[in-house]
Order: C-alpha cells, then sequence, then structure tokens
C-alpha cells in the first residue's frame, strides 16, 4: 500500500511538471505554449481567464476603453487543440484568484468541453463568454449561428493565421505527409478568415493558408465581435459592496 501511495505522488509531480509555466510575453509562441501569467501585482478589481489565443484582442480592448480595473491571465492557447485540459485548468484558476479580486470572468465559449466548462463556471458562480467557439463569437453568435451551410468552411482569426503551423500543419503531420490533406480536408471547400484587424500582411498570410489546403479564400472583417461586448458588460459591473 505505502508503495502505491509513494508512486501516485511520483505520479502526480511528473503531471505538475508537464505544466508549462504561464509567461509573461504576448509573443505568439509564448501564448501558444504557456499563456499568460497574471501580473505580480493585482492592478484591477476584475480578473480575466482567457485562452493565449485572446490575449492580444484583450489587452487592445483593455488600452483602447482604459479598463485599467480589469487584469488579465491566459492558459496555454495550443489546448485550443486539447479542450479535455481547459476546464479543470479554469476551475484552479478561478479558486486560486477569487480572493485576489472582486470578480472573475472567464473568457472561453465552450470551446470543445462538451458543457462541462459550462457546468463548472455555473457550480463555480462565474460568468463565461456565450457560444460554442471563438469563430462564433467574433463573428456574433446570432451572425454565424445564420451560416446553417458552412459546414465545410474551416475557420482562421488572426492568431490562427499567425500560428497556422503550430495548431495546424504541424499538429496533423502535413509538413511530413502532405498527401494527408486530402484525407483533412476534402470535405471542406473554403477556408474562412475571421480578420480582427485590417493587417494586408496578414490577409496575405491567411490566403496562403487556403492555397496550402486547397480550400477557397474567404476573408470576413469580423472584428471582436461579442468578445468586445462581453467585455464590456463585465467592465461595466460595480465593486462590490456599491
Amino acid at each position: 500500500m505505502p508503495r502505491r501511495h509513494a508512486s501516485a505522488r511520483r505520479s502526480a509531480r511528473r503531471s505538475d511538471d508537464a505544466r508549462p509555466l504561464p509567461g509573461r510575453s504576448l509573443d505568439d509562441q509564448s501564448l501558444t505554449e504557456q499563456g499568460l501569467a497574471a501580473p505580480d501585482r493585482m492592478n484591477g478589481r476584475i480578473l480575466v481567464i482567457a485562452c493565449g489565443a485572446l490575449a492580444r484582442e484583450i489587452v487592445e480592448l483593455k488600452t483602447r476603453n482604459g479598463w485599467d480595473h480589469i487584469d488579465l491571465t491566459c492558459l496555454p492557447a495550443i489546448w485550443h487543440n486539447h479542450p479535455e485540459r481547459i476546464t479543470q485548468a479554469v476551475e484552479a484558476l478561478v479558486r486560486k484568484h477569487r480572493a485576489t479580486h472582486d470578480e472573475v470572468f472567464v473568457a472561453y465559449a465552450d470551446c470543445g468541453t462538451g458543457g462541462l466548462l459550462r457546468t463548472a463556471c455555473d457550480s463555480l458562480g462565474v460568468q463565461m463568454i456565450e457560444g460554442p467557439h471563438c469563430y462564433s463569437f467574433y463573428e456574433g453568435n446570432r451572425a454565424f449561428a445564420a451560416h446553417d451551410d458552412e459546414v465545410t468552411a474551416f475557420y482562421l482569426t488572426d492568431f490562427l493565421a499567425r500560428q497556422f503551423d503550430a495548431f495546424v500543419w504541424k499538429p496533423l503531420g502535413l509538413d511530413r505527409h502532405p498527401d494527408l490533406i486530402e484525407m483533412y480536408f476534402g470535405n471542406y471547400r473554403k477556408l474562412v478568415y475571421q480578420a480582427q484587424t485590417d493587417d494586408p500582411a496578414l490577409t496575405e498570410r491567411a490566403r496562403d493558408c487556403a492555397r496550402r489546403l486547397g480550400l477557397e479564400f474567404e476573408r470576413r472583417q469580423t472584428g471582436y465581435g461579442d468578445l468586445q461586448a462581453t467585455l464590456a458588460q463585465w467592465a461595466k459591473r460595480p465593486p462590490k459592496g456599491e
């Protein structure tokens, strides 16, 4: 029995060691692999826990709107490919930080968690972003739902256009086996680039992603969609006690 307990402790230590330490940079690679650490000095009364793929956009909205009362921390964006890791990590961050902030919000949609993240957030009493995934809330959930004919569309955001190789090309082995493109993407017709910014170079990068996959290309200037609207609502929440 003691040997089993010791083994379990060693396994737990290995699991903890495998978790990446949160990063301090808005560099795409750091956001992909490490996420973004909460600031050492908490300046805000509101904490937003987000996917690393949203970090730059949330920082831009914070700066543009003067939301200095909002702090931000992010989980690794690559968990976009491993949604089974998201719920437990969000729960841990909520429990860790809710004592340091008046309110904690979760800037994730369902994001492949099969409803588990919603259940966890409801249990913890924290709000999250409505919608099935970031493609939906960037376009606006209502507008996205109207595209019921787009089951053959593959979506990219600004972040994913920059990180296409890290999220799509290499994980699927297309760098080593380009013959797999037809197997993975043969049922897709077009690549839809949801542009948060107006960056011609990034548009060309997204267009090249479509070319590499053999898909038609469509660009939509979505801006920040429901992400901006949701953050604005959270930012207006009065301090506790008022």
